[in-house]
Parts: C-alpha cells; structure tokens; sequence
C-alpha cells in the first residue's frame, strides 16, 4: 500500500477576480432567485407597489449574500488519498481510501467531494460530507477495477463547497495525484522440470537453483593470510603441501522471456485478443521462474530488455524476487505494439552469449521471421516457443475453419531446429501448455537417448 499526497484547499479572499469567481459559482437555485428579485422589482417600480420592491430586493440580495458569506469563509482543508494496492493484475479491484482533515479553526459547511477517475476505471465518485469540527476528520473509499492493463492518474481531488441554502457553489481542487498500476493477469505454472535450461554453467551440469551457503570446494594452494581453518588436509596429505578450499558462489540459472510485439504479428484487441495473452503469458513465466530462484530479463523485438542490476541485464541475482519482478511488470502494464517488421535485432542480442533457458512468445511468423527463430535456439540452454496464430484467435468458432498449412510448417521449422514449440489456440491455459511443453520435452529427450544407444 502507499500513500498519495497531501494537499490543501483554501477560500481565497480580498480579491475582485475571486469575487467574480464566487459569483459565477451561484447555482440554478441562486440564479432563480437573482432573476426573480430582479423582475419582482421592476415590476414594483412600474406598479408603484413598495411592498413588492421590499421582497424583489430581498431576492435578489439572498444569493449574493450567501456567495459572499461562502467566499470569505476561512478555512482550510487537507485530504489525502491510499491505494491498496498500488499495483493490482488486470481484471482485480483495487480500493482507494481519501481522507480529509479540516485543519482550520471553523467548522466547515456542507462539502461535496469528488476525485478524478479515467472512464476505464468506472464512475467517477462523488461524495457528500457534513459539517466537519475543528481538527476533525472523514474517511471515505471507493473501487476501482480495469481489465486493460496500464497505468492510470487518479486525480486531482476537487471540493466542492455550498451554503445551506444551495445558493452558490465552489469548486477548490487539489494539485497531487496518484498513480495506480494495472499489471497483466498472472497465472500461476505447476513446477516442471525443462530439460536445458541451466545448459553450460559451472562445471558443465545443470543446476536448477542456488543454493544460499552452498560452497563449490576448489583446492589451491596455501597463500599468506589464508584462514587455517580453509585448509584441506586429505588433499594436504595427498600433495604434500598445503591446500586450501576456494569457495565459489554458486551460479544461478538464467532465463531470458521473450515477447514478440510487432503490430503486424497481431490481429484483434480487448482483454481476449492474442497480444494480450501473450503478455499475460510473459508476466507469468517471468514470476514463475524468479519464485525459482532463476536470473531473469524481458526481451522484445525490438532488442530492448528489461535489466536489474545484475550482469548481462538479468534481474534476480544481485535484486530482491519482488523488486525484480515489479520492475518487469511495470514494463509489461505499458508495453504496446512495436512498429518493427522482423525479430533480427532480438537475434543479435540473444548471440552475444549462452542464455540458458528461452522461453518466447511469438505472433505470425512468415519464413524468414521463422528461420531467424531457428538460430536462436543455438544459443540457449532449452528453448520453448509459444506460437499464436492471429487467424484463429480472431475468427469466430462457428466460421469455417482457414487453411493451417503455414502454421504447421512454421511449426514443424521450430521443432527441427530444437525448439520445443507449441501452438497457442484461442482461449488455451497456460498452465496445461506449461506442461505439455514439459512432457514433449521429455520425450524429445528420451527418444534421442533411445537413437544414440541403438
């Protein structure tokens, strides 16, 4: 949770433009009297009837007086707002809190409340306080929810003051907002096992966590300074001089998340159009693999990853799980479409070293974009793509089906190269995907061991 800002609202007073201002916040109530002492009083004048001048005048005087009274007013108002929470999934509700505190000495009258809301959140609230004491305060709270992810203004809050007899209204505003993040929807994955994905770190096996204090024992030789307690005595006794274990820290899996953005690689949009299901897609893997202790950085087309402080761009190893991931999922609530036409500059940044695991959420992909996806897999410990064909995400069930000839073979390109690469359908389960990938993998494994011992 976290805390909006603070502000004040003040009646201005002692100048003419803030009268004018006054005047112009009569309300319809006001007007009418206004223009109902008025014609009460032209008429008195031409009728000769004082009686009727007595109560035109008093007409008209009753709404200036009330401005009046309302804009001279001193009084002074703090309000605050708190989100809970300040990052919510798509599709979630979140609950904002305002609070307004009279830090004046004068009871205030009658205050309308209301906050700034884009329309994708819902209404905009409003609110009616009653009087409120000296040092007083009011709490009120409102809902928000948004199945479009993004990142939302809340503000400024606006006071809207009256008299008691609704004659004039004022308007005050405040000049902090907040903001409030919707993240992709997560799902969450079963803990499978893919083959590769710590491929070419430390001594050649593949170590799927870091264990916090294990040490790798690496003899050396004794050098002044050195703890005795290091030294290693069968390896001592073995050489004949003294040896000592060198600790290494052991190295943490890595993970790189690729997410194709390319406008033309999608069709459709909304909260169930494949774009946004591959960014789903990406957010949940992205949080899967931190929870496992893997370094991990968001890749798109375009080349631009999302680094930590870690080396090489990958977050997890030197950050908190929970920093590194609000970070990725802040980039993943604004991430939009790309203009860009082919995957060549994410292939650049994915050769420039072993990557370990790949897991990559790709669009339409002609021959060529497909054969620059088949080079990526040389460069990662596993690779497991998720291909989302825009036709059938688009074309409603009842329709008769297109032809799946480039998709298979697009398929079939990947598969040969060593991806293990799936279809995505229209409304498909990460989780159950997650797994079948798990499974193919698997029998890939097993039926190359099965050639290799024949």
């Amino acid at each position: 949770m976290t805390t909006g800002g603070t502000g004040h609202a003040e009646a201005d007073q002692g100048d003419k433009g803030g009268m004018r201002t006054a005047l112009a916040g009569l309300s319809t109530r006001g007007r009418s009297f206004f223009a109902a002492g008025i014609a009460a009083a032209i008429c008195a004048y031409v009728l000769g009837q004082s009686d009727l001048l007595r109560v035109g005048l008093l007409l008209a005087a009753l709404p200036l007086i009330c401005a009046t009274v309302l804009f001279r007013t001193r009084y002074r108002v703090a309000g605050s707002r708190r989100l809970s929470p300040a990052r919510v999934p798509a599709g979630s509700e979140a609950r904002v809190h305002l609070r307004m505190d009279n830090v004046s000495r004068l009871p205030t009258g009658l205050l309308m409340l209301q906050d700034q809301v884009p329309y994708v959140l819902g209404p905009r609230p409003r609110f009616v306080l009653d009087r409120v004491e000296p040092g007083g305060r009011r709490e009120v709270s409102y809902r928000v929810r948004s199945d479009l992810r993004g990142r939302y203004p809340l503000g400024p809050l606006q006071l809207r003051l009256t008299d008691p007899f609704g004659m004039c209204e004022l308007t005050r505003s405040f000049s902090t907002y907040d903001t409030l993040t919707v993240i992709p929807r997560v799902e969450p994955l079963s803990p499978v096992r893919l083959s590769g994905e710590a491929k070419g770190y430390g001594e050649g096996r593949q170590r799927a966590l870091a264990l916090a204090g294990e040490d790798d024992v690496i003899p050396r030789g004794y050098r002044y300074g050195d703890d005795l307690r290091r030294v290693h005595w069968r390896l001592t006794a073995r050489y004949g001089e003294l040896m000592v274990r060198r600790e290494e820290q052991p190295q943490r899996s890595r993970c790189t998340v690729l997410l194709d953005t390319r406008g033309l690689a999608f069709q459709g949009a909304g909260p169930d159009s494949a774009f946004e299901w591959a960014v789903s897609g990406a957010a949940s893997v992205l949080v899967h693999m931190l929870e496992r202790g893997f370094s991990v950085r968001l890749l798109t087309d375009t080349g631009n990853s999302v680094p930590g402080e870690g080396a090489d761009g990958f977050a997890g190893a030197n950050q908190e799980s929970a920093d590194a991931a609000g970070l990725m999922m802040d980039t993943l609530a604004v991430i939009d479409h790309s203009d860009g036409t082919g995957l060549s500059r994410a292939y650049d940044v994915l050769r420039g070293g072993n990557e370990g695991l790949l897991v990559a959420f790709f669009g339409d992909l002609d021959e060529e974009q497909a054969a620059v996806v088949a080079r990526m897999r040389q460069r990662s410990g596993g690779a497991v793509a998720f291909l989302l064909d825009s036709d059938t995400w688009v074309r409603e069930p009842s329709d008769v089906p297109g032809p799946l000839d480039r998709s298979g073979e697009r398929l079939r390109m990947l598969r040969e190269a060593g991806w293990t690469a799936l279809s995505v359908p229209r409304g498909a389960s990460l989780n159950e995907l997650w797994g079948q990938a798990d499974r193919e993998r698997t029998g890939i494994g097993a039926a190359g061991i099965g050639e290799g011992s024949s």
